[in-house]
């Protein structure tokens, strides 16, 4: 529920109250001393989806541009009249949407001022880094909370569908500009950590899990950055608090970001590749969502002349993202496609292995205890280099021969040369 305050303008008192009429709303009208220019204040409860189509007619009943209207949020309204329209409201409209004016308000308050912007972001970063290097997915999770990259990311949007270029310019540039800024931060910091020896020595970091699963992005990384960017713009247009939500759109940005600087500081440029394509990937995913989502909700610029031109705007935008995105995602296909490829591949080993084992002329029982197979990075790719199979044998016998053996199969079936290593454990059976 809204309490709307409109300021009433001197010769509309009389048009603006009928039309108040009209729509049977109840409304309070103070008189007002203070300037010649306004006859009074109508004080008019509403329910959250009819403040814009209040205003909307009251814009068209006299209520000028150059007067003021005050939308707060009221926690009870009690009359028999307010309920109906409610009622009428809630079969007509979207109950939880909030007017235009008060969007684009909600969205300008989403970005803070630029130093606390600046401050944010690298202590993110920074965080993000030590997280990902100590593979703490706790620390990880708390970078995430502090990263103010939310607002940006709404109000280009926002300012798109309404008609805002200043506001969508903005959201843009703050985009960007954080986006690098947390890359230089987490490069600087990185480079520290690696050589003063603050953790030990990586000669590789995709071996850190937390580094490795940002490195080669799949399919369901999309999901999650459209679903962030939809969790994110119906927070807002609800009124809603977007601060959680604001955790899962920094879910899909820091820690890409951070990954990319970490990759720039081990001088492993294999790593920056994965990880950048994963960042815009996301970002551009989460303003697509976000433009789509606003649009299907019906948020138009409040002058009429201007929605063609905002409509323009917003097929030009959503096109682009939406050719970048498809562009990018060959990337992340051909690693979804890998990652098929390589637990067909594992199978297929693990069957040639337990045959090799089965049929392998030996006295003595043979029991199949684990596969371990070990890839070659080739970024966005993985190709199988090393196969250790660890092999049950009774205590005090010994076996030899049985790693060609598997070698053979695997390269028949694989067409891969792999290397393949045999561990014998002693297996006792009580």
């Amino acid at each position: 529920m809204r309490l709307v305050q409109v300021t009433i303008p001197s010769g509309k008192r009389d048009s603006l109250l009928a039309a108040l009429e009209d729509e049977q709303l109840d409304y309070v009208v103070a008189e007002e001393i203070s300037d010649e220019k306004y006859d009074g204040i109508a004080y008019v409860p509403l329910p959250t989806n009819a403040v814009e189509p209040v205003l909307e007619t009251l814009r068209e009943a006299g209520l000028g541009e150059d007067t003021f209207t005050v939308v707060l949020a009221a926690n009870t309204v009690v009359s028999r009249r307010f309920e109906e329209l409610q009622e009428e409201y809630a079969e007509e409209r979207d109950e939880d949407r909030i007017a235009r004016d008060e969007l684009t308000s909600a969205a300008a308050d989403l970005a803070p001022s630029m130093p606390t912007y600046v401050i944010m972001t690298v202590v993110s970063a920074v965080v993000a880094t030590a997280g990902l290097l100590l593979d703490s997915a706790a620390v990880v999770v708390g970078s995430m909370v502090i990263a103010p990259l939310v607002g940006p990311a709404l109000s280009a949007s926002v300012g798109t569908v309404v008609g805002d270029n200043a506001m969508f310019r903005r959201g843009i540039k703050l985009q960007v500009f954080g986006l690098l800024l947390a890359i230089a931060a987490a490069f600087l910091f990185a480079f520290v950590v690696r050589h003063v020896h603050l953790v030990p020595p990586l000669a590789d970091v995709t071996t850190v899990p937390e580094i490795r699963e940002r490195v080669a992005p799949d399919f369901l990384m999309l999901a999650i950055a459209i679903g962030a960017g939809v969790a994110g713009i119906i927070s807002l247009t609800s009124g809603v608090s977007v601060a959680l939500v604001g955790v899962m759109i920094a879910v899909a940005l820091i820690p890409p970001a951070a990954t990319v600087g970490i990759g720039l500081a081990w001088g492993q440029p294999s790593v920056s590749v994965g990880s950048a394509v994963l960042l815009l990937v996301n970002v551009l995913s989460i303003n697509l969502a976000s433009l789509v989502v606003l649009w299907y909700k019906g948020y138009r610029p409040q002058r009429w002349f201007r929605r063609d031109e905002a409509r323009r705007n917003l097929l030009r935008r959503g096109v682009t993202l939406a050719v970048a995105i498809l562009i990018l995602s060959a990337f992340l296909g051909g690693v979804t496609f890998d990652s098929f490829q390589r637990a067909s591949t594992e199978e297929a080993i693990q069957d040639d292995a337990a045959t090799a084992i089965e049929s392998f002329d030996t006295p003595h029982e043979l029991e199949l205890v684990e596969v371990d197979v070990r890839y070659q990075q080739i970024l966005p790719f993985q190709e199988p280099q090393r196969v250790v199979v660890t092999v049950g044998i009774p205590p005090g016998e010994t076996v030899s021969g049985l790693a060609t053996e598997i070698r053979e199969r695997v390269h028949e079936t694989t067409g891969n040369d792999v290397e393949i290593e045999v561990r014998y454990v002693q297996i006792e059976i009580g």
